[in-house]
């Protein structure tokens, strides 16, 4: 049986000057996560999404938090997010240390684990990892920044991924200029989780966004 459809909005994106609004407002109109991208500005060269920005999340949602570590040595923080509450955690295996490890101490500490995977980082360097996961994130942007455009050329991967999640169980999502014009492609490779940014905020209306985000996800037949 496949999984539901689920969207997850990318706080990145959101109007940090009211936050807690835009945080309720994504929650009331359906949202399944809420997505935080972490940068470190040495792993990908931005800064985003500290400590106070889950707090803020924590306090004014009850959804679940996807959060994604874009962190040199993401093991040496695993247990300080978990402890703010991250529920889904993912790694980037370029990102140094041992990723098995890493996705297992996520694990023994109560969340999902996950990995990232780059558009520029193949399938067959993540494979042996994917037994260990319960979600994988594919990137179709370059990570880092918000607001870029879906990279086409990814859908190869998608494919091969989704075949994956069929036979490892784990969850596929994608990540990066996701909007009502390109989502049918990923959700026909077998994608169910989608991260959404500059598609979502700053827009009149989230729930109506985020109900034809779904109805056109679930519309598409997987292959």
């Amino acid at each position: 049986m496949s999984r539901p459809i689920n969207i997850r909005p990318s706080i990145l994106c959101a109007d940090h000057s009211i936050l807690a609004e835009e945080i309720r407002r994504v929650t009331e109109a359906g949202a399944d996560y809420i997505h935080i991208d972490v940068m470190d500005g040495s792993f990908v060269p931005n800064f985003g999404c500290g400590s106070e920005i889950l707090k803020t999340v924590k306090a004014h949602t009850h959804l679940p938090m996807d959060v994604h570590l874009m962190l040199v040595e993401p093991g040496r923080h695993i247990k300080f997010f978990r402890d703010l509450g991250g529920d889904v955690i993912y790694i980037h295996p370029e990102a140094g240390g041992n990723t098995g490890d890493t996705l297992r101490e996520i694990r023994a500490l109560g969340a999902a684990p996950g990995i990232a995977v780059n558009p520029g980082t193949s399938v067959e360097a993540v494979v042996d990892l994917l037994p260990l996961c319960d979600h994988v994130l594919a990137m179709t942007v370059e990570p880092g920044f918000g607001g870029q455009s879906f990279m086409p050329e990814t859908l190869v991967k998608l494919e091969a991924l989704g075949a994956l999640a069929k036979e490892y169980g784990f969850e596929l999502c994608v990540d990066g200029g996701i909007s009502a014009v390109n989502i049918t492609k990923p959700a026909l490779c077998g994608v169910t989780g989608f991260v959404v940014g500059s598609a979502l905020f700053g827009q009149e209306d989230y729930g109506t966004i985020l109900k034809s985000l779904t109805r056109i996800c679930t519309e598409a037949t997987p292959l």
